[in-house]
């Protein structure tokens, strides 16, 4: 909201000579008369999520808030702990989930040496045998490593066990003990995941809260709901619900107070930054809120666990996961994440699928983290998207869709009964589908897999190109390069396309690019002899033997030279001949001298790319 003393004054005067600015150049770039524009050009450069949020190009103070309190205050937007060790920062955890306890042990303490801060276990069948827990744990200090158990069904095994060794463990303060048992049964339901019921989640949370330690018993984990293609919204109001669903079940045996305090939340960090760090101010909001109408608004600031995305992860080059990661954990240290888990660069691959060493995936796993605390300082400051005019907008926008969508799922009777209706499902397979369309299309670019892909990378194994439960946002476009490989290992060669550069490289070479990079997304090589003449067509084409061409040229060159060019193709046994173009770059040729298809920046590339792997008999 603006804040002037006259409501007439602008508070930023030179927004006026910026919209200009805009407006010329949209302008020159849309080939129009600046009065063709809209009276906010700006308005252009809108961007909208998949919340419907819209994205403003520029922010100022025009869009200033009110302030929010210091961390540690209700709503707990700008961080729940008030004395953090800024020279700490976030937990650095790490997922062990070796099924040996030996080795469980080895990986725990090693990573406590080489600087993690908190431990994630895998435990029951997911991973360790619950009775080699104490094993695995053997040197853990809790009180300077906080545990959080991944159980499943065997949650209250584990936790007698974990419960036992603290009977045992001496150390300088109980309530400086934290472990979190990871009881998950609304949001595992959720995933078809095993994990305990209901009830003995509730019983595991009375016996927590009985311990002198801190020990949470339930994770609210809404990574399950992102997994499955939530948006941000989506994954928040989903979990703010189940967290209400656990509350309702909670406080009939613990006061409202104990409730609150048997709960975490967990949530995925992706590598849109700046959503992330409004992401998990904005959980925070959401959960203070459900506090304060509970009546104890002081204890609304439940523990965070960030994790790197899995849906945002690729199998196709994913050294660039890397990349992706590293974002994320800066997203969730800036938003105020009390733990965050970066998943290893190669987690949506089978172990040894790329022939590294698991140690040195989880060495880099472990030392982005430690790059940004230590060399960046990330920890040093709370809450340093404070005062953003973008990072506070978009937090305020961010919390109040999820509240609307929370809002939705009470309407339909609550969690279990929009979980049990499809509402929830059928919400967020919307949201993916609108996703994945994007990603189709290219409107979305997911780096290594449709855009600038490598095709020369080794081919996946079996094993590597099973569906998962994750749902990738890169998946189709993978599920065309494991075609591909298989057209590799059947014939020996890739599926191939010839491309027809015609006219000088100044008109042909964006779109000979273009083409190029569109075809390898979908595992198919591009064979360019450079610029033809129609002359010379037939005798590259029959050198190149390949079943698909494709012309690249001007849409001026297209207008003298296409129609030849097309029959010169067919006359030399090219099967399908295709135009890097829309459709009315070529409105005045014959049916004859008419390309077979079109591909143009925004087509269906996933529906294109297979039909054309079909032509080929891939």
């Amino acid at each position: 909201m603006p804040i002037a003393s006259d409501p007439g004054v602008d508070p930023v005067p030179e927004y006026v000579a910026w919209r200009e600015g805009v407006a010329g150049v949209l302008a020159k770039s849309r080939r129009v008369e600046v009065t063709e524009l809209p009276e906010e050009p700006e308005r252009l450069l809108d961007e909208t999520t998949y919340d419907g949020l819209t994205i403003a190009p520029l922010y100022t103070l025009r869009d200033e808030l009110p302030e929010q309190p210091l961390p540690g205050f209700f709503p707990f937007v700008r961080g729940r702990d008030a004395t953090r060790d800024v020279h700490r920062g976030w937990y650095v955890s790490a997922r062990v989930g070796e099924r040996d306890a030996a080795t469980a042990n080895r990986e725990i303490l090693a990573g406590l040496e080489n600087g993690i801060s908190a431990v994630w276990l895998t435990v029951g069948e997911r991973g360790l045998p619950v009775a080699d827990l104490p094993t695995a744990v053997a040197g853990l200090l809790f009180e300077l490593a906080p545990l959080t158990l991944d159980a499943g069904s065997a949650a209250a095994d584990a936790a007698e066990r974990i419960f036992t060794a603290l009977d045992g463990y001496s150390g300088p303060s109980r309530k400086d003990i934290r472990v979190a048992l990871g009881a998950a049964p609304l949001t595992s339901r959720f995933a078809g995941l095993a994990d305990v019921g209901l009830a003995e989640a509730v019983t595991l949370a009375g016996q927590a809260a009985a311990r002198a330690e801190t020990v949470r018993a339930i994770t609210v984990d809404g990574t399950v709901f992102h997994d499955a293609g939530a948006s941000d919204a989506q994954e928040l109001g989903a979990a703010v619900a189940s967290g209400l669903a656990y509350l309702r079940s909670l406080t009939e045996g613990l006061d409202i107070v104990d409730a609150l305090e048997q709960l975490e939340f967990r949530f995925a960090a992706t590598d849109d930054q700046f959503a992330t760090t409004a992401k998990f101010r904005a959980a925070r909001q959401l959960w203070a809120r459900v506090a304060h109408v509970c009546g104890a608004p002081d204890f609304g600031g439940a523990p965070q666990h960030a994790v790197t995305s899995a849906a945002m992860m690729s199998q196709r080059d994913p050294w660039v996961n890397m990349l992706r990661s590293t974002l994320a954990a800066f997203g969730a240290g800036v938003g105020g994440a009390d733990t965050v888990t970066v998943l290893p660069f190669d987690a949506a691959l089978p172990p040894g699928e790329l022939g590294v060493s698991k140690s040195f995936s989880d060495r880099m796993a472990r030392n982005t983290q430690l790059l940004l605390l230590e060399e960046s300082h990330l920890g040093h400051v709370q809450d340093p998207g404070a005062g953003s005019w973008y990072v506070e907008d978009l937090t305020a926008a961010l919390a109040t869709k999820a509240w609307e969508f929370m809002q939705e799922i009470e309407a339909a009777g609550g969690y279990l009964a929009a979980l049990d209706s499809g509402l929830l499902a059928e919400r967020i397979a919307a949201t993916k589908t609108a996703r994945d369309t994007d990603v189709a299309h290219r409107k979305t670019a997911v780096t290594g897999v449709n855009e600038f892909p490598n095709l020369a990378e080794r081919p996946l194994s079996e094993t590597a190109r099973r569906p998962g439960r994750v749902a990738r946002y890169g998946a189709a476009f993978e599920e065309l390069r494991n075609r591909s490989d298989a057209y590799l290992a059947a014939t020996g060669v890739r599926p191939k396309a010839l491309l027809v550069p015609l006219g000088s490289v100044a008109e042909h070479n964006v779109r000979v690019t273009f083409v190029a990079n569109l075809l390898a997304s979908g595992g198919i090589v591009s064979i360019s002899p450079g610029p033809l003449e129609v002359s010379g067509i037939v005798a590259a084409a029959t050198e190149a033997g390949a079943p698909i061409a494709v012309l690249c040229g001007s849409d001026a060159r297209y207008a003298a030279e296409a129609g030849a060019a097309v029959q010169q193709l067919r006359a030399a046994g090219v099967p399908t001949v295709l135009l890097a173009g829309a459709a009315e770059a070529v409105t005045e040729l014959s049916d004859a001298q008419r390309p077979d298809g079109f591909l143009a920046a925004r087509i269906d590339a996933v529906a294109a790319l297979s039909a054309l792997l079909e032509k080929v008999g891939a």
